[in-house]
């Protein structure tokens, strides 16, 4: 395997308040789906404690740009304190997610995608030049484009979390109740 380039490093987004988990997920892989990125998910786990359900999520999505570049992404998500709670909006009864969302971004430019030229010592020396004098504008655009799609999916987890405007309102009756 080639140079991983860092080109991201940590951008972060929170959130706490109300959420549908399910669809969460469903934003970003239809956002990777919808761009053309492979898919890969390294871990998914859930654990239920006493607070709430505790659910960490790695995925490691890549586009191959050229024979010699890919483009990865890996993202962390961790919801904490995660419960289900029943809303009405528009006289509608629905179950969304309460808890806080901590998302990890990170982005990667890959050279040597397929290890071709990591083999022997003068081979990686050799690319090591290449890619230094002769494909830096390439890869200038490979980390422009990286840095566009990594805006553009941070955007659109941003509003898809904004998009819930309910309000915490106590109900003595049956417990908790929200509304719109």
């Amino acid at each position: 395997m080639g140079e991983r380039h860092l080109i991201i490093d940590h951008l972060k987004l929170s959130y706490e308040g109300l959420f549908n988990a399910a669809e969460l997920y469903n934003v970003i892989s239809s956002w990777f789906y919808e761009k053309g990125w492979d898919w890969y998910e390294r871990m998914n786990q859930e654990q239920v404690m006493p607070s709430g359900k505790q659910i960490r999520i790695i995925l490691e999505p890549w586009k191959s740009s050229t024979d010699y570049y890919k483009l990865s992404i890996r993202i962390k998500i961790n919801m904490t304190d995660v419960t289900d709670v029943d809303v009405e909006h528009e006289g509608q009864p629905l179950r969304l997610n309460q808890g806080v969302v901590r998302i990890t971004f990170d982005g990667f430019v890959v050279s040597d995608r397929q290890g071709k030229w990591t083999d022997k010592p003068f081979y990686w020396f050799l690319s090591y030049l290449i890619e230094r004098y002769f494909f830096r504008s390439h890869f200038g655009k490979l980390e422009t484009w990286l840095q566009s799609d990594m805006e553009d999916l941070h955007t659109r987890i941003k509003t898809y979390l904004n998009m819930f405007k309910y309000t915490y309102r106590p109900d003595q009756s049956d417990g908790t109740k929200l509304s719109y």
